[in-house]
């Protein structure tokens, strides 16, 4: 059969099904990420949320047994919002991070990915194929490297010459020796941008991550956050995008091709104080179609609540007391609390050591004396 042909097809085809970027790579071990992965769980560099597996992140075999070769696919998302709503006093937003906006972005590959499948196996009835988009086994970025869709920034994004960083990525393991593309040639150069704006200092030379310190990372965890962090958080209710804005390869790229991924500037922007208090049904009803939303909505209100003290926002210490007081959550009792040492104000103090008397938590109490000595050090 005429392989190069077949490709060609496929090219072809995945234009017309919405496919911004396609390519192809062989399904031979990924060595060198291999040996990547290997340092970073001895660094414990590592967020949990990836497949833990090492043999199963670098061996396509082990996936699909016969594997030959892999087709990697990119869509471009927006990078910019029209109408975007503002953040004033009285009225503070948060934001989502662009990855995170219009519907799910796992949905929308999926729906291509199967596309591109159920075109294969009408070309070839006795193919196999195995696809995956983000929590598969595979790494996204070391395969869409190798297959030539971009190159693996220094902000460990891949980042293309079409449409900058602002991609999302899937791929299609098959038994098919489709002709690899060629990987593209590092363009980051003596660049250090995303390193040196990164708020916590996540980035590290040579391309690594340390997850646990990345503002995406922790935006999603569920527990408390540790203090060094929660100044560093901002406005950000879900991910970050501070080493892609600053990239000078983002410059100008704002792609709107999927309707599906067009964002409502009121949920990716949204007002901070109502979040604190919003029904499990209304969370499941605005923002569930959002990737951002797979936490649940207490990380993101936490979030809310770290953002209205970097704001300093005098008009929710009556939402955040309340928090404080009657929330059956403890994480959201201690952070409103630490918030509310943060902003202060007239009968703050009095309003944490009122709720201290009934507050039986010993994590909550500890964040409710952190707000007392906040509280007393704008005093000093």
């Amino acid at each position: 059969m005429d392989f190069e042909q077949l490709k060609q097809d496929v090219i072809a085809y995945s234009k017309t099904i919405g496919i911004d970027k396609i390519g192809f790579a062989s399904a031979s071990p990924f060595e060198e990420l291999k040996q990547r992965l290997i340092q970073q769980q001895q660094l414990n560099y590592q967020s949990g949320f990836e497949e833990s597996d090492i043999e199963k992140r670098t061996n396509p075999q082990l996936l699909l047994p016969g594997a030959k070769s892999i087709i990697a696919i990119a869509l471009a998302y927006p990078s910019k919002l029209k109408n975007a709503p503002l953040s004033k006093r009285g009225e503070r937003r948060g934001i989502f991070c662009r990855a995170s906006w219009g519907q799910d972005y796992h949905l929308v590959l999926r729906d291509r990915l199967q596309k591109l499948e159920a075109y294969l196996i009408e070309k070839l009835p006795d193919i196999e194929v195995k696809s995956m988009v983000d929590t598969g086994e595979l790494s996204d970025r070391a395969v869409s490297e190798r297959a030539g869709i971009g190159w693996s920034g220094k902000n460990c994004a891949i980042i293309t010459p079409e449409f900058g960083s602002y991609v999302y990525l899937g791929e299609i393991i098959t038994n098919v020796p489709f002709p690899p593309d060629q990987p593209i040639e590092d363009q980051c150069g003596s660049c250090t941008k995303c390193i040196d704006v990164c708020p916590t200092g996540a980035l590290i030379q040579g391309g690594q991550l340390d997850s646990k310190k990345c503002i995406a990372f922790l935006t999603q965890t569920k527990g408390f956050l540790p203090e060094e962090y929660r100044d560093k958080i901002g406005n950000r209710i879900y991910g970050c995008d501070t080493c892609q804005t600053v990239c000078p390869k983002n410059k100008g790229m704002d792609f709107h091709n999927h309707p599906e991924m067009e964002p409502d500037p009121e949920l990716v922007k949204p007002l901070l104080t109502p979040l604190l208090t919003i029904s499990n049904r209304d969370f499941k009803e605005k923002y569930g179609i959002m990737s951002g939303s797979w936490r649940g909505k207490k990380p993101l209100q936490r979030n809310a609540i770290l953002a209205l003290a970097h704001f300093k926002e005098a008009s929710a210490i009556p939402d955040l007391i309340g928090v404080m007081k009657d929330d059956p959550r403890p994480v959201l009792r201690g952070t409103a609390a630490w918030s509310l040492g943060k902003i202060g104000g007239d009968g703050v103090g009095e309003a944490i050591e009122k709720a201290m008397q009934r507050e039986k938590d010993e994590e909550v109490l500890h964040e409710m004396n952190r707000g007392l000595e906040l509280l007393a050090q704008k005093k000093e």
